[in-house]
């Protein structure tokens, strides 16, 4: 027998590509280089086709992005969805050339900070339809709307749900169905916690599961099994992306990764997570993308994964992001954060800034702090 109930949510369409409802659980990806690069972006979009990507995602900044999209868009028949990033003015720009469009609730107050939320909304509604695209609401925990977190203090999950659900209503008050909602963070469990809580408030809309920054196989690929196992299989998520922290070449292990996973929910295959799996040391890693801006963010993430291998046994995450866009504000809850400029890595803890550091200088930066807050927390349960 199946593992997998039946859907609730209902079918929506990014052109031939049913989601929702009885339709295959779709796989995606997002190519993992600077959109300007028109080579490198058109032959990651290839890779992750090949390895059978339903759909790809691309990032887009600037005019300067949005003029390689353009060519991209001849160069392959992929269906293409494209984050707006911070800039939601930019949809109308991208929409002849994609399919789908993502927004982040928490970054439409990034820009026109006067103007209404809702209106903004409605410009995105407007361009949607008039290119008969799917949107996708996109909240992540690292990006939270500031008006909910303050309302929430202390329960994140509660708002970023809540983000899902006011823009879902904003959305439907617009007359537009062809929209679905993701909902992620970096720990499978809070994943787990908000998409059910989300799924029992709003069944109809369909669901993109991923964990973010899952970091490094293998561990990253544990974490996304472990969100994936407790939602497909109570029939919550019509899409999936693994986000993995990968060599160029090695991206479309993503889609392999995610079929494999459903594959074995599917059969029943479930793979038994111990008491003490969260405890330890915990690396988050963001698994890069056209906002990188020095490709040695995939070198460094590995080795900070080796460098601290010495800490393996103590209570601390450490979160390593290759952005200015993410990246600040999603290692504010790590015990140590680094997120990559172009010349520089930032160091922080927890929310504090501890300098800015040459990719050459960064661990021993790193390993320096790690060892004060290892010494901190063994004085504090003294």
């Amino acid at each position: 027998m199946p593992v997998i109930p039946e859907r609730k949510s209902r079918t929506i369409r990014v052109r031939a590509l049913a989601i929702g409802g009885a339709a295959p659980i779709a796989v995606q990806s997002m190519a993992a280089t600077r959109t300007c690069d028109i080579e490198a972006t058109t032959r990651q979009v290839r890779i992750l086709e090949d390895a059978g990507a339903d759909l790809v995602r691309i990032a887009i900044d600037s005019k300067a992005d949005v003029a390689a999209l353009a060519k991209i868009r001849k160069a392959t028949k992929a269906l293409l969805s494209v984050d707006l990033q911070e800039n939601y003015r930019l949809a109308a720009d991208v929409a002849p050339w994609v399919d789908k469009l993502r927004y982040n609730p928490g970054h439409l107050h990034h820009h026109e900070k006067d103007k209404p939320v809702e209106d903004k909304v409605a410009f995105l509604v407007d361009v949607a339809r008039e290119h008969e695209l799917a949107l996708r609401i996109g909240v992540n925990a690292g990006s939270i709307d500031p008006v909910l977190k303050e309302r929430f203090a202390g329960d994140d999950v509660g708002a970023i749900v809540q983000s899902a659900l006011d823009h879902c209503a904003l959305v439907d008050g617009l007359g537009f169905r062809d929209y679905l909602v993701s909902i992620k963070d970096s720990d499978p469990r809070l994943v787990i916690d908000a998409n059910q809580r989300f799924a029992a408030a709003r069944p109809d809309v369909p669901l993109h599961l991923g964990v973010t920054e899952a970091g490094l196989p293998p561990d990253g690929i544990i974490k996304t099994r472990i969100a994936f196992e407790q939602l497909v299989s109570r029939g919550i998520g019509d899409t999936i992306r693994v986000s993995l922290t990968l060599p160029f070449d090695d991206k479309g292990r993503e889609i392999e990764v995610g079929r494999q996973i459903l594959a074995d929910i599917e059969a029943g295959r479930f793979r038994s997570v111990p008491p003490n799996f969260f405890d330890g040391l915990n690396i988050i890693a963001c698994p890069s993308c056209s906002r990188v801006e020095n490709e040695r963010f995939i070198d460094l993430a590995h080795e900070v994964k080796e460098m601290t291998s010495y800490a393996a046994d103590h209570d601390v995450t450490i979160a390593v992001m290759g952005c200015r866009v993410n990246g600040p504000g999603e290692t504010d809850d790590a015990d140590l954060g680094l997120w990559c400029g172009p010349n520089f890595v930032n160091l922080k803890r927890g929310s504090e800034e501890l300098g800015a550091y040459s990719y050459d200088d960064i661990l021993g930066r790193l390993r320096t702090a790690l060892d004060d807050v290892i010494a901190k927390k063994a004085t504090s349960t003294s």
